[in-house]
């Protein structure tokens, strides 16, 4: 398969399949993926990023020698929305080694608070820091603070996934 061509193919549910199929659990397939993901051009990188999160929900053992690079991407200048949010997707499906709990709760808070990130990439936040708070008990009432003071400045998206958090942390 050329995987460039196949990206540039279609964007479309079956194409992301077939994608996610091909990777199956292969280390070296899914590191061509993530390599486009990574290093391609702004069309092919936005439309690799939903097979490379679904192929981490299959395999997230697959993503774990990338996360450095990962969280150096997602912090790019200009990085698309699609990027930025299936690589939030990734984490919050993975186990994050503890290197990079900082880092990515970091990230994440400055997700949640900015006024111009998309409800998605907030939302797949808001459960990254959910699961990272049963290591760290310290940073449920920092999350409920930012929640409760961005309540009504979100979307839907943000709200639902915001109840829930806040019922779980009662």
């Amino acid at each position: 398969m050329n995987l460039r061509e196949t990206i540039l193919a279609e964007h479309s549910k079956a194409n992301c399949n077939r994608i996610v199929k091909w990777v199956g659990e292969s280390q070296s397939r899914f590191d061509k993926l993530f390599e486009l993901f990574l290093l391609g051009e702004y069309r092919v990188a936005q439309r690799a990023a939903w097979p490379l999160s679904n192929a981490v929900t299959d395999h997230p053992q697959l993503i774990k020698k990338h996360i450095g690079k990962l969280l150096g991407n997602i912090r790019k200048p200009g990085v698309h929305n699609a990027v930025k949010r299936n690589s939030v997707r990734m984490l919050q499906e993975i186990s994050i080694p503890g290197k990079y709990h900082g880092d990515v709760m970091n990230l994440c808070f400055d997700f949640i608070i900015s006024p111009f990130e998309k409800p998605a990439i907030k939302a797949s936040s808001l459960t990254v820091l959910q699961n990272l708070s049963r290591q760290y008990p310290d940073i449920k009432q920092e999350l409920k603070t930012i929640i409760e003071d961005r309540w009504d400045l979100e979307s839907a998206a943000f709200r639902s996934r915001a109840k829930k958090i806040l019922t779980a942390t009662r």
